[in-house]
């Protein structure tokens, strides 16, 4: 029989796994956390829901990152509400991790800036596709992608950093011997804890 993780009865130490999880998600490829989906309310109230790629986690200050165009559906859904959650499954580790909280979208700051400049150019040059992400075509290949641009100014106009900082961790380890499910809350200052049932 497998042994059973450190985190498995320690609840400093669950919350400690999903973080580090997160971070090896963003250096990662392979990782689940690499690739969270995100989800976001439209102006109807309808849920929507996407996969975008996990480009920093910071456990000290309890905050993701991840890049969008700003001229996308979720660009709008997240300046319209300020509010976004993350959903990853990792079957291997048998592990679900829900991120919820206030998003703020970046366009023309030090953020973004800092964001735009570490980013890969083949990355970058999504960000200068025509027409804008959600645009009707008549064509599945009726959008032009540019050429990588030495520049690396192409498509910056376009480029969104989305910093969601974290109010709600719900976490989940699949077991057979038993499962174990805890969150942890950070609204109205200081993180409350507490173990729940799966």
């Amino acid at each position: 029989m497998d042994a059973l993780p450190s985190f498995y009865d320690d609840l400093d130490g669950f919350r400690a796994e999903g973080w580090r999880c997160l971070t090896e998600g963003v250096e990662n490829r392979r990782s689940p956390f690499h690739t969270p989906a995100l989800a976001t309310v439209d102006a109807g109230g309808r849920p929507r829901l996407r996969t975008v790629v996990l480009r920093a986690a910071d456990a000290a200050t309890g905050a993701v990152r991840f890049h969008c165009d700003r001229r996308s559906d979720k660009a709008r859904e997240i300046a319209g509400s300020g509010l976004a959650a993350l959903h990853v499954y990792d079957p291997r580790a048998k592990l679900q991790l829900r991120l919820e909280g206030r998003a703020r979208p970046h366009h023309d700051d030090a953020v973004a800036d800092a964001a735009w400049a570490a980013a890969l150019a083949m990355s970058r040059v999504c960000y200068g596709v025509e027409p804008a992400p959600g645009t009707a075509l008549p064509t599945g290949d009726a959008y032009a992608l540019p050429d990588e641009d030495p520049e690396a100014r192409l498509g910056r106009e376009n480029f969104c950093a989305v910093v969601l900082t974290v109010e709600r961790i719900d976490l989940l380890y699949l077991d057979r011997r038993g499962h174990r499910r805890a969150v942890f809350s950070g609204e109205g200052g200081g993180w409350q804890r507490t173990w729940v049932a799966p």
